[in-house]
Order: structure tokens, then sequence, then C-alpha cells
């Protein structure tokens, strides 16, 4: 099992021109991921069967959770229930740390 995920050997994803993932480390149960949004960058209404967690680590999002909408920034922390439809709108250029469990292997391809 790797103990050590360095920043730099991680690869970025550009999801599109504002919106980019990079995966900082996983295991079978668990993954963390970083994702980094410009004002404007919407991240589409969806549901998984993870549990996810997600720590505002710069900027302002306007987070919706089943229809539960709420403005969250820096130092803010969310929990996203299995199943549960959420989605985002970034309104001032910042970066999420999320926590899935189990790991997202959809993010690995």
């Amino acid at each position: 099992m790797k103990q050590f995920f360095l920043y730099f050997e991680t690869e970025v994803k550009h999801l599109d021109p504002l919106l980019e993932r990079r995966v900082l480390a996983h295991t079978e149960d668990m993954m963390l991921v970083e994702l980094s949004a410009k004002s404007g960058a919407v991240i589409k209404a969806h549901q998984h069967i993870h549990e996810q967690m997600t720590y505002v680590l710069e900027g302002v999002f306007e987070i919706n959770i089943e229809d539960q909408i709420k403005i969250v920034k820096k130092g803010d922390t969310l929990y996203i229930e299995s199943n549960k439809v959420h989605g985002a709108l970034c309104l001032e250029e910042g970066k999420l740390l999320d926590v899935f469990t189990p790991a997202r292997k959809d993010f690995l391809v």
C-alpha cells in the first residue's frame, strides 16, 4: 500500500475551461480529491453511491444538496450522504477538498 502521495506526481484532469480535478490520494476505501474552480463554474447536479465530505479551501460556492441551498466559503465543510442529488456554482474562484468513501473508481480512468 502506498504511504505517500506527492502533489507534483498527481495528474490534473481538465473537466471544462472553468473546472479542474486532481486526485490527491486514494485507497480502495477512500479518496482525497482537489477541485479547482473559476468564477461561474458549474458542477452539474448529480448523485453517486459514495459518501462525500467537502472542505472549502478557498473561494465562495453555492451548494445545492437535495434542493437545500447554502453559500459556503473558506473553512466551511459539508457532508453529502450516499445517493443524494447535489451540485454547485462557483461564485468566487476557489478550491474544494473532497473526501469520498469508497473511492471513486470512475475518477481513476
